[in-house]
């Protein structure tokens, strides 16, 4: 098992970029210590980590046509654009099963990040049997405006990037002088503010929980100094970088099978062709 951190970002369904790095990783048998899952980022960990190559893909692609499982009758029928019973039962218990045996056999730390939207406060959720953790997963990856709240146990949990996208000092804080770091946005990228629609939206929508708009319209600054910070350290060889090279024009509920498995590809091709640099890093 390898002493570093592996964090892995969100973003839609951009995240079959991070799916395909994780099978490379997976081909050669790469385990890391901790893994930091965000949104679709907690969703693509959980087949890495149970070792279902190919699974993360899948998940992404096989079911977008279906109006049961990501659509606008989906989120006007359930309160959810991702269908809850499909995403969270149907898939991992029926049609493309789980293996939740062999991730509880995983050795190392294996944390989804979620956003209590009473608090405003990032948790960081360590999830070591899936039959327990399928509802962190699932609050990590409910999108404001488009998902319900999730109830676990007394708290109320939203996605966990609204909180922290990118939870690099997480894994810097709990110890990992190495970090790779899995993005889905394109090099150049920057967010911009949220639009002044959507923030009204937020406002309304969340009325009793002042701290999901607060975060939000914070969110774009606060993104943009973890992405500085993240490639100065990468400049600096503090910790090692993948991420798209060119923006894959892929919208965050984009439902292009042919665009999903372009960029698949391309994650898993990143990976391969800096496998050496990877491994001098990690050598250090």
């Amino acid at each position: 098992m390898i002493d570093a951190g592996l964090v892995l970002e969100g973003g839609g369904m951009k995240g079959v970029y991070t799916a395909g790095v994780l099978d490379f990783f997976l081909d050669k048998g790469l385990e890391f210590k901790d893994v930091y899952g965000v949104s679709a980022g907690a969703c693509t960990m959980c087949s890495y980590i149970s070792k279902q190559r190919g699974r993360g893909r899948d998940t992404f692609v096989d079911y977008v046509g279906e109006k049961g499982y990501m659509s606008l009758h989906s989120l006007l029928t359930t309160g959810d654009i991702f269908n809850v019973g499909m995403s969270y039962d149907l898939v991992p218990n029926y049609l493309n099963p789980f293996d939740y045996e062999t991730y509880k056999k995983f050795e190392g730390n294996a944390y989804a990040v979620v956003t209590n939207i009473e608090t405003g406060e990032a948790e960081y959720i360590k999830i070591k049997d899936m039959h327990d953790g399928m509802d962190y997963i699932r609050a990590s990856s409910s999108l404001p405006l488009v998902s319900r709240n999730v109830r676990i146990g007394n708290k109320l949990y939203l996605d966990g990037g609204i909180a922290d996208s990118i939870p690099i000092k997480k894994s810097e804080a709990d110890g990992n002088k190495k970090n790779v770091v899995i993005l889905t946005k394109p090099v150049g990228y920057r967010r911009k503010p949220e639009g002044k629609k959507s923030l009204a939206a937020i406002k309304v929508r969340y009325l009793n929980y002042p701290k999901v708009y607060e975060l939000m319209k914070a969110r774009c600054d606060m993104y943009n100094d973890t992405m500085d910070y993240i490639e100065k350290q990468a400049e600096e060889g503090k910790l090692f970088l993948l991420r798209p090279q060119v923006d894959a024009q892929i919208d965050r509920l984009e439902k292009d099978k042919d665009k999903l498995n372009a960029l698949y590809e391309e994650g898993y091709k990143e990976a391969e062709s800096r496998y050496e640099a990877l491994m001098e890093y990690l050598a250090k």
